[in-house]
This record gives structure tokens, C-alpha cells and sequence, in this order.
């Protein structure tokens, strides 16, 4: 007796296809895991468009405006007076670690006051932030 195929199963065709597409579907959840453990990218991160070497397109990591980045610089350059205010750093100390760090703004007209208005007692106060 000749043996016959069962009608009810599915065709040679779609099991090769349903083969491969869970094949893909394992590829990208194995891509995705690296993803998050080499390169520290969350999953909610990866949904909003980041890969490796690009944030995110929304949400708390997203990449900063040219603009906020100049507000969150100044704030942080203010946070940084008033910790080493707080720390009890002379003003002119204060200035030269901004001026360091390249926080604060300084014309040329005030550098060169500064360097008139200098005492003595200023020259004491020279410390080494190296």
C-alpha cells in the first residue's frame, strides 16, 4: 500500500518557514542579551532606538541638547562654588579652580585686574591642584 501524506498537516513548505523564522526570533533575543551585558544598553533603551554608541531617542538617558548641556554645565559649575565655599576655600582660591576647570568666565580686562590688584598677601595663597 502506498504510503499517503496526511492532508490536515502543514505542507513541507510552511514547516521550513516556521523553522527559520524561530530560528531569527532566537538570533535577536541572543543579540539583544549581548547587548544589554556588553554594552549596558537596557531593554527599554533598545526600544527607544539606542545601540551601541548612540542614546537613546527619549526617556531619562536621551542625548542633551547643545542648550541644556550649557545650563547643566553652569549648575554644575555653581554646585562646585558653593562645595568648596561650603568647604571654606578662600574666593580667590575658588577662582582659580573654576579658572582650572574652565567653569567660570573670565574676560581679558578682569585677568589683567586681577594681576594689578595682586598683594603679597595673594601670593602666599598659591596652591598647587596638580
Amino acid at each position: 500500500m502506498p504510503s499517503v501524506k496526511n492532508p490536515n498537516g502543514p505542507s513541507k513548505n510552511r514547516l521550513i518557514a516556521r523553522a527559520a523564522s524561530l530560528r531569527k526570533q532566537r538570533q535577536r533575543e541572543s543579540a539583544q542579551g549581548k547587548l544589554e551585558k556588553i554594552h549596558k544598553i537596557t531593554k527599554e533603551d533598545l526600544a527607544r532606538g539606542a545601540r551601541p554608541g548612540l542614546l537613546p531617542n527619549s526617556g531619562p538617558r536621551k542625548a542633551l541638547g547643545k542648550k541644556a548641556q550649557r545650563k547643566l554645565e553652569k549648575k554644575l559649575g555653581y554646585a562646585i562654588r558653593r562645595k568648596m565655599e561650603r568647604e571654606g576655600l578662600s574666593k580667590m582660591e575658588v577662582e582659580k579652580v573654576e579658572e582650572m576647570m574652565g567653569i567660570g568666565k573670565t574676560s581679558k580686562k578682569s585677568a589683567e585686574t586681577e594681576e594689578i590688584e595682586e598683594t603679597p598677601a595673594t601670593k602666599e595663597v598659591e596652591m598647587d591642584f596638580s
